[in-house]
């Protein structure tokens, strides 16, 4: 798992972030696979991009799950650089021997129309390219929820606990595919 604070748990309790509810999800459906949480809190493309050589040759995954460019919209970054990023990542994994799922994610409407679907289409387009799983939006049914409100943090980027299973639930069925 190669991700930002959406995946690193900020802000809730060690343990109740998506990536430890599937390590639980997978003992539950008896699949035996080790998680390797490899997030950090405000991290871009580029930061994962340069910290991924490391991490596959030190752990040589089956699958990599990269969510990954949150960050790049929020600082305003180019949105060639994000799709490069995540392409080389994708590749990079890839030519190691993993399979990739490609966890895509939407920025605010504040941002303007054609940014936002300029910025959805980055993730489309390299998952497209790479051929890799895709997951369209990783916060599907927490940031378009009815109570979306209730299901952030005060500073209204990070889910609280609550949210955390039903991204998990986002993820688990292109993951589940990836792992037959």
């Amino acid at each position: 798992m190669l991700g930002d604070s959406l995946s690193a748990e900020y802000g809730i309790a060690r343990g109740s972030g998506w990536v430890a509810l599937l390590e639980e999800k997978l003992a539950a459906e008896k699949i035996t696979a080790q998680v390797v949480n490899a997030s950090v809190s405000g991290d871009t493309t580029a930061g994962g991009r340069a910290r991924l050589p490391a991490l596959l040759k030190k752990h040589a995954p089956a699958v990599l799950i990269i969510e990954l460019g949150g960050n790049d919209a929020l600082r305003g970054l180019p949105l060639a650089t994000t799709e490069a990023n995540l392409s080389a990542m994708a590749q990079a994994a890839q030519q190691a021997g993993a399979k990739v799922l490609l966890a895509g994610m939407e920025v605010p409407p504040n941002y303007g129309a054609d940014y936002s679907r300029r910025f959805q289409a980055v993730f489309a387009q390299v998952a497209k390219a790479r051929q890799t799983a895709l997951v369209p939006f990783l916060l599907k049914g927490v940031a378009d929820a009815p109570n979306a409100t209730a299901l952030f943090q005060p500073d209204r980027i990070h889910p609280t606990a609550a949210a955390h299973p039903t991204i998990l639930g986002n993820v688990w069925p292109e993951l589940r595919k990836l792992l037959k």
